[in-house]
């Protein structure tokens, strides 16, 4: 698969560019408090259409706030939010070394091909003893080690950008890259990031009977449907 093919995908009209309220919230929780701090310089790398962004601008004044994403429509609604944003991709992030205190990247990494070079110019980016904040679907989630007890393929994992093949769902979002915890936060530590703090939250599409078992599992975050991690740069 090409870059420039991946490109288009994220340009098409029905491609899933949303961060929507509930990532807003999840990734706002696991750094609170350092946004209730002394201003800092933040950068929402993927920002999608700026939901996220948006939120964090609203609830979190007073820091200086910028989204990056490759895709124009992306960026379009950002900027109808209001959001600050920079078209740029993960490969060469529009800020000096060492300038920036919090990074956010949310569910970002499993559409990325180089996921080392991204966390390696993330690196770059945040000043020694800087925050990143990275979450992303859990390929060992609960109802992905069911599915595939019964040979069924996991949810958030994709074999096609054209169509479903093999698992629940009806809509293609781009997935390259599924993490278990145990293989992200090796990742992580790989690339320079010591992991501080670590969680679990549910996902919005589990079929309502289930929601609440989803909620309570959350609270193993290796079992959890969606990762999060927040990593110190070292």
């Amino acid at each position: 698969m090409t870059v420039g093919s991946l490109q288009g995908f994220y340009e098409e009209p029905d491609a899933t560019v949303v961060s929507g309220p509930e990532r807003a919230d999840r990734q706002l929780a696991m750094v609170r408090d350092l946004l209730d701090g002394p201003p800092l310089r933040v950068l929402d790398v993927g920002c999608g259409d700026g939901a996220a962004t948006g939120a964090l601008i609203a609830r979190h004044p007073g820091h200086s706030v910028v989204g990056t994403d490759w895709s124009m429509m992306a960026l379009r609604r950002a900027r109808e939010r209001g959001v600050p944003v920079v078209r740029a991709g993960t490969d060469a992030l529009p800020v000096a070394d060492g300038s920036v205190d919090v990074v956010f990247m949310s569910e970002l990494i499993e559409h990325l091909v180089d996921t080392d070079a991204a966390l390696e110019e993330i690196h770059r980016a945040l000043k020694p003893g800087g925050t990143l904040l990275i979450s992303t679907p859990n390929l060992a989630a609960w109802f992905n080690r069911a599915l595939l007890a019964v040979g069924v393929q996991p949810v958030f994992s994709e074999v096609s950008l054209r169509a479903i093949h093999g698992r629940p769902g009806e809509e293609v979002v781009g997935h390259l890259r599924m993490f278990t915890l145990r293989a992200l936060t090796g990742l992580l530590e790989a690339n320079g990031f010591r992991c501080d703090r670590i969680a679990g939250a549910p996902y919005h599409d589990v079929p309502r009977p289930l929601r609440p078992l989803d909620r309570l599992i959350c609270r193993r975050p290796s079992l959890a449907s969606i990762l999060l991690v927040r990593a110190v740069r070292l």
